[in-house]
């Protein structure tokens, strides 16, 4: 008990002194709040459509995995998770504890839930890292995807078909997963040094399997809702930018976006909130976008993605509360 206490007071102390640290960045992005008033309406209405569409992509996954008719129980475990997240320290570990609670306490069996929740965190992450591989290349070879940024938000379908594809090869065909398990080994037994390259390799191979058996029978659809997720949210950040005037390559805002992304997943600050900021506007910075339109932007759309979610979260927790008993202990299965 005493080592719990020191524990948590020893991550209060990380996040606060990292609050502190990132704060005059993120004060920055909020000093543009300002010229969001020269942003035309409808782009709000926009901006937060496409980061619905990629919370409802995320309970579709999530309905795969759990084998589950019901959406109530999805949408308000997801959200309730996505808010604590952004509040509690730890992150996005704080959020999988909620979540599994709410499922847990709706009835669903706790294995399931462990197994249904491990599988999806695998594939949209794994979906996350395979977006650097398709826009890479086209960065290092000055590749014009799209003359225009709006045409941004068709690239963001591209790359979800192309993520689908990739993700049902490594599904489907044992090759694959293994030759890039073997790779990704060998990859990193040599930057660790500590690591073994066949241990590494065999652990992924592990997890392909699991997810492979989680989304048994629906892996297109499973694929399709994941590669979903992360371009809706994207597509969200592409539609901020268009909002507020910004003129830079899609690839260029996806790389960006990559990054956030991951800096987001780091449980320093809860939601990685200042890091993403600072990351996101750095980076869209080095892309050639103004320093007043990126802060501008990256405010836009931490609004949607970040800010919105957290009472979104606490309307959704207060309906699970609220609904009878009996009816919280009795999922629909599939």
């Amino acid at each position: 008990m005493a080592w719990r206490r020191v524990r948590r007071v020893v991550l209060l102390l990380v996040t606060a002194v990292s609050l502190y640290i990132v704060a005059p960045s993120l004060l920055a992005v909020f000093n543009a709040f300002p010229q969001l008033g020269d942003v035309q309406p409808v782009w709000f209405v926009v901006v937060v459509i496409l980061e619905s569409a990629s919370f409802v992509s995320l309970w579709v996954l999530l309905r795969i995995a759990l084998r589950t008719r019901s959406w109530f129980d999805i949408a308000s475990s997801q959200l309730a998770s996505n808010a604590a997240s952004r509040i509690l320290p730890g992150g996005g570990a704080s959020g999988t504890v909620v979540q599994a609670a709410v499922l847990i306490a709706s009835g669903y069996p706790p294995a399931r839930v462990g197994a249904a929740l491990g599988a999806t965190g695998l594939l949209t992450t794994g979906m996350l890292l395979a977006l650097p591989l398709l826009a890479v290349p086209a960065l290092a070879t000055g590749t014009q995807l799209a003359p225009q940024l709006e045409l941004g938000l068709i690239v963001s379908l591209i790359v979800a078909v192309l993520l689908v594809a990739l993700g049902f090869a490594v599904l489907k065909w044992d090759r694959i997963v293994t030759a890039v398990a073997q790779a990704i080994g060998f990859l990193a037994a040599a930057l660790l040094r500590r690591s073994d390259a066949k241990t590494i390799a065999a652990r992924i191979v592990v997890e392909r399997d699991q997810v492979a058996a989680a989304f048994s029978g629906h892996w297109l659809f499973a694929l399709a809702s994941a590669a979903s997720n992360r371009m809706f949210d994207y597509a969200a950040l592409v539609a901020a930018l268009i909002a507020v005037g910004a003129d830079v390559r899609p690839t260029l805002v996806l790389v960006a976006y990559v990054g956030a992304v991951a800096l987001g997943l780091v449980p320093i600050t809860p939601g990685g909130l200042g890091f993403v900021e600072t990351g996101l506007t750095s980076l869209l910075v080095l892309g050639g976008v103004p320093t007043d339109t990126a802060l501008a932007g990256t405010l836009l759309y931490r609004l949607a993605s970040y800010w919105l979610p957290i009472p979104l979260g606490a309307i959704a927790w207060a309906g699970w509360r609220a609904r009878p008993a009996e009816r919280r202990t009795q999922p629909t299965p599939t």
